[in-house]
């Protein structure tokens, strides 16, 4: 009698091209051969990957299918996938810009995450204009006030207008002014959207295309993963801002304390971030264990919040195609 495969948790790994922004998906997992298969197919073989596959490459190392059948590595070949060539990763932990050796396509390792270097003058002015605008958005401020930070550097609006003009905004009606955007979105949309902003706006900081990738692809994910644990749309909410407020220290290079200082944040909000209290706070460990492919705390943490490996491995699809509709591709280039 045969025993049906127990689905094992997916991860999707997301390494940057030679231009440091997004270019390939590593689709990982472990366990019994078995077991890694039918996750992988199940994974492969749904809508949103084929979506995902148009606009990353997909790859899967060798050795997660030297004993696959020669149909299981069909499936994978026709759904997009292809087979990582070690060789041609480089690897850098650095906080320094990476350099990647001419052999070199594909980028791994935690220089994303690395705190930024000394700021320029130039820098430190741009990174005042970010922190007010993270208060103002934070403390639900006039409009007006929020429209004068915009003025004093336009490069925010243009970051902003391609964000939310891309195919994440869910609307097929052009926006071309921060007025507009406002009427259309609503102040509680408008929030998302400029924090979302804040990630990519940063022209300076070479980290800032992956940077948005993963905190789009975080928040995300802890909006679907409270979805599927029964939270109402007020905590979905909560739960998406948690995931991009949760990034902000390493993107400003300062302790998420010192931060939240000046923000009039909700308790529920603050807690789940600094804390990882609550069931906002649960979620965050959660998405923060997927990041780190831990395997087993992530089993510890679906079974405490009664949410299945196979809806796990659903949300993380769906997230990464959404976060690929909102960054665009590697050029900068969002679906309109």
């Amino acid at each position: 009698m045969s025993v049906k495969p127990t689905v094992v948790p997916v991860f999707l790994q997301l390494l940057a091209d030679r231009q440091l922004h997004p270019g390939a998906l590593l689709l990982k997992a472990t366990g019994l051969a078995v077991d890694v298969s039918e996750s992988l197919l199940q994974v492969v073989m749904h809508a949103d990957f084929a979506a995902i596959a148009t606009r990353l490459v997909c790859l899967m190392q060798p050795a997660q299918t030297k004993d696959w059948s020669e149909l299981q590595l069909q499936c994978l070949q026709q759904a997009g996938c292809q087979w990582l060539d070690l060789e041609k990763v480089f690897v850098s932990d650095a906080p320094t810009q990476p350099v990647l050796p001419p052999f070199a396509l594909w980028l791994q390792g935690d220089w994303v995450t690395a705190p930024p270097g000394r700021p320029t003058a130039s820098q430190s002015t741009s990174r005042a204009l970010a922190l007010k605008l993270v208060q103002l958005v934070a403390n639900d401020a006039d409009t007006r006030d929020i429209e004068d930070v915009f003025r004093q550097d336009p490069a925010l609006s243009y970051h902003l207008l391609r964000l939310v003009n891309s195919v994440g905004m869910g609307t097929s009606r052009r926006i071309t002014s921060f007025s507009q955007a406002i009427l259309m979105l609503g102040r509680q949309q408008l929030r998302r959207w400029l924090n979302l902003m804040l990630f990519s706006a940063r022209d300076d900081d070479h980290r800032a295309a992956m940077l948005q990738a993963r905190v789009t692809l975080r928040a995300r994910r802890l909006e679907l993963l409270a979805k599927q644990a029964g939270l109402d749309r007020s905590d979905q909410e909560l739960a998406f801002m948690a995931g991009m407020f949760s990034m902000l220290g390493i993107l400003f290079g300062m302790p998420l304390p010192e931060i939240f200082k000046p923000l009039q944040i909700s308790d529920v909000l603050e807690a789940a971030v600094l804390r990882h209290e609550g069931d906002i706070g649960d979620l965050l460990r959660l998405s923060e264990c997927a990041d780190r492919q831990d395997t087993a705390a992530l089993r510890v943490l679906l079974v405490d919040r009664c949410i299945t490996v196979a809806d796990f491995n659903l949300i993380n699809l769906q997230a990464c195609h959404w976060m690929i509709s909102v960054v665009g591709d590697p050029q900068g280039k969002t679906d309109d």
